[in-house]
């Protein structure tokens, strides 16, 4: 395809501009002295929440310098490969659970890039579902500190002005993007510029339209007895799309950033979002007086069978080659304490992955909680994929949906083929 390929050189050019930023140090967290026994490198995607943690890090570790920088997902995903397999990675990085993306669990552990993490303490009492996206042959490799949610995230002073209530049904979740567009606010902030956040609305509505009838889909794709171009998926783009007609979100999604994403639900000029829960610390530091709330987003009109797609979240890994590996295992142990997972699910606006931190849940995510109790969500649909290239090719296959130079059909069949062809 001509225009992946233009896609794919942008993302190269974009890419080498992004490093050169960064090499000026954009994002740097902290001094330190370079590599000297009591600093730390760590490289992370928790914006807004890592600088906390490392601040408690350091207090309780007098002498310790942690020199960290955070990016996006797209930018750290495309560099962070290339900074292990160069000698050049930091001593902790963010690492996703299982196989859906280039910095995740099985795409690092596997050709040695990561410490085992199995006979640190916290390892054992991980909750299996989370055990089994954090381990690569029985081996674990990524300290999971929280689980996440994707949904709608309201904010409710942007509610009321419009006069307007979360809707419960696929039916009201229409009438509502009308309503709010016909009041001159759009229902959902969309920021597809990231190539990253073009999954979120898909992944929310396939939750319910694929898993809800059919909990063994991720199964029967292992076993060969189904495929995304012949399964719900196509209901679930279809969805996606009939959105967009609708209105539902702001003009030119391709045109904006997670960032200004951000800023439109946080000032009100969206009535929200569709987004993780991560992102309501994010949209409460651009607008500290906001109230924001976590729903789930329909797909269907039959409110009992609504799914969430709720997981693991991204999580730390050590290099296999840190610099200084005593510290890398005593940072990412403070973010498996309480203390750390705490402090990370109240930055967040997640929860813990383990049961026993004593963590109130914040009133945002009680849906989410419910949902989570009830057994009423699905994995991220990525991580249980075969190999990176589906999720990639999904990604950049979205945004050439939304600028009309591709088509629902023909996504579906290219993610297909990129499955087939297996780890």
């Amino acid at each position: 395809m001509k225009t992946r390929t233009s896609a794919a050189l942008l993302a190269a050019v974009t890419a080498t501009s992004l490093l050169a930023a960064c090499s000026g140090g954009t994002n740097t967290g902290d001094s330190g002295d370079g590599g000297g026994s009591k600093t730390l490198t760590l490289a992370s995607v928790d914006q807004g929440s890592v600088e906390d943690i490392v601040k408690a890090f350091e207090k309780a570790n007098p002498g310790v310098k942690v020199r960290h920088t955070t990016s996006g997902a797209d930018q750290y995903q495309q560099q962070i490969r290339t900074q292990l397999s160069s000698g050049t990675a930091p001593d902790v990085m963010s690492v996703w659970p299982g196989n859906g993306n280039p910095a995740a669990t099985y795409v690092l552990a596997e050709p040695g890039y990561l410490r085992d993490l199995s006979d640190q303490p916290w390892a054992a009492e991980l909750p299996d579902a989370i055990k089994t996206v954090a381990q690569y042959e029985g081996k674990t490799y990524n300290a999971v500190f929280g689980q996440n949610g994707i949904g709608a995230v309201y904010n409710q002073q942007a509610m009321e002005k419009a006069g307007l209530t979360p809707p419960d049904t696929w039916t009201e979740l229409l009438a509502f993007c009308r309503d709010a567009k016909a009041k001159g606010t759009p229902a959902f902030a969309l920021g597809n510029q990231d190539n990253w956040v073009t999954q979120l609305v898909q992944y929310a509505l396939v939750a319910t339209t694929v898993y809800g009838k059919d909990r063994d889909f991720d199964q029967k794709m292992q076993a060969g007895e189904a495929t995304f171009a012949k399964s719900q998926w196509t209901t679930a783009l279809d969805k996606y799309l009939t959105m967009e007609k609708t209105g539902c979100f702001q003009e030119n999604p391709l045109g904006t950033n997670y960032e200004a994403s951000q800023q439109l639900a946080a000032t009100g000029k969206t009535l929200g979002i569709v987004q993780g829960n991560w992102v309501i610390a994010l949209l409460k530091g651009k607008n500290p007086q906001g109230t924001f709330t976590f729903k789930a987003l329909p797909a269907t009109d039959d409110t009992s069978a609504t799914l969430i797609p709720a997981a693991a979240g991204a999580g730390y890994g050590v290099n296999a080659k840190a610099k200084n590996e005593d510290l890398a295992l005593k940072f990412v142990n403070f973010v498996m304490s309480p203390e750390g997972m705490n402090l990370f699910a109240e930055k967040q606006g997640g929860l813990p992955a383990l049961s026993d931190t004593g963590y109130a849940v914040d009133p945002s995510l009680t849906e989410l909680s419910t949902f989570i109790r009830a057994d009423r969500t699905v994995p991220f649909m990525d991580q249980l994929w075969p190999n990176a290239k589906v999720q990639q090719t999904m990604l950049s296959g979205l945004q050439e949906i939304f600028s009309d130079q591709s088509t629902p059909d023909e996504l579906l069949k290219e993610m297909d083929a990129d499955y087939k062809a297996g780890s």
